[in-house]
């Protein structure tokens, strides 16, 4: 990834007796709707007004990131089928995905046979009506906007526990991985995030801008399609943040209501109201600035298995793993 020139990482300072000082990122599951009833910062970067909502508790250290193959933790998935966290490397790096605990624990390495890393930023998973549960991988990075067409890879999500945490050393090989061109209908645009609804299955790849909104685009999951899919522009979304679109990453909640997106300092949710079914009209609600911990280079954010939480990582080795909380109470 590149950081956007002239641009200062500040981080937000209370002081309880002074004034203030200068103030200073997926996991989808599911099959149907729900009725409507039912470490130091990096420079240059984004300055973010971020701070913990009423929605969840202050970021917990999960545990730490060791695996020595992972360096940086580029894209970041909660598995629907198993208490797995999935993550990978961006440009520059061998086709490998890496399964983590919970705690962050390597529960090994897998080559995805099939695909090419030429700029990983994303990765997400999907359960399918019938339990099947896939990680679809987004080679979307184009710091150079010169990519007329980028790809997208589905490959059926592996089963990871200790006994294949040896795999690190010598990585075990995936199923092949089935691939979607994918193309821009307004030209290339550089994007770090990558979204999988659990209603409709459903890609949105969200752009990553330096200044200006970043732009959202559905993608029908045409997988093995001979011609590239053209993106549907639905949408263009902004955080409470300076640049208000250089996103690094996202996830939506199981239950398709909620939307995690990341800038390189914190997160910002976008809650579907209850009476509202479209899943489009979540890009139409408010984004709520959310602390993600003390993320060196934030690129990585998922909501837990559960939906009720959220895990967050960062580029850079031996990063720690966040555990953020939601309120019992929402």
């Amino acid at each position: 990834m590149r950081f956007p020139p002239n641009h200062l990482t500040i981080k937000t300072v209370v002081a309880l007796a002074a004034s203030a000082l200068l103030t200073g990122c997926g996991a989808t599951a599911g099959n149907a709707p729900p009725t409507a009833a039912e470490g130091s910062r990096p420079t240059p970067g984004p300055t973010s007004s971020a701070a913990p909502t009423s929605d969840y508790e202050a970021p917990v250290v999960a545990g730490l990131i060791r695996t020595a193959g992972i360096k940086e933790s580029s894209g970041l998935s909660a598995s629907e089928c198993q208490d797995v966290l999935w993550t990978h490397n961006d440009s520059g790096n061998d086709a490998l995905i890496y399964a983590l605990s919970t705690s962050g624990e390597s529960l090994g390495t897998w080559r995805v046979e099939g695909a090419q890393n030429t700029d990983w930023e994303s990765i997400a998973t999907y359960r399918d009506p019938g339990g099947n549960c896939s990680l679809i991988l987004g080679d979307i990075g184009d710091n150079d906007e010169n990519r007329g067409e980028v790809e997208i890879y589905r490959v059926p999500e592996p089963v990871a526990s200790t006994g294949t945490a040896s795999a690190d050393t010598e990585p075990r090989s995936t199923e092949p991985a089935q691939t979607m061109r994918f193309s821009y209908p307004d030209g290339s645009n550089n994007a770090e995030t990558l979204l999988v609804h659990p209603w409709t299955g459903d890609i949105y790849v969200v752009t990553k801008k330096e200044s200006g909104p970043a732009g959202v685009y559905r993608v029908a999951p045409a997988f093995g399609a001979t011609v590239p899919v053209v993106g549907e522009h639905v949408a263009d979304v902004s955080v409470p943040s300076q640049p208000e679109g250089l996103l690094t990453g996202g996830s939506i909640s199981p239950d398709g209501r909620r939307v995690m997106l990341c800038d390189l300092q914190a997160g910002y949710e976008l809650v579907l109201p209850d009476d509202v079914s479209d899943p489009d009209d979540i890009w139409l609600q408010v984004p709520s600035p959310v602390d993600l911990g003390d993320r060196k280079q934030g690129e990585g954010v998922s909501y837990a298995r559960d939906g009720l939480s959220l895990f967050a990582s960062s580029e850079k080795k031996n990063s720690p793993l966040y555990l953020i909380t939601r309120r019992q109470s929402y």
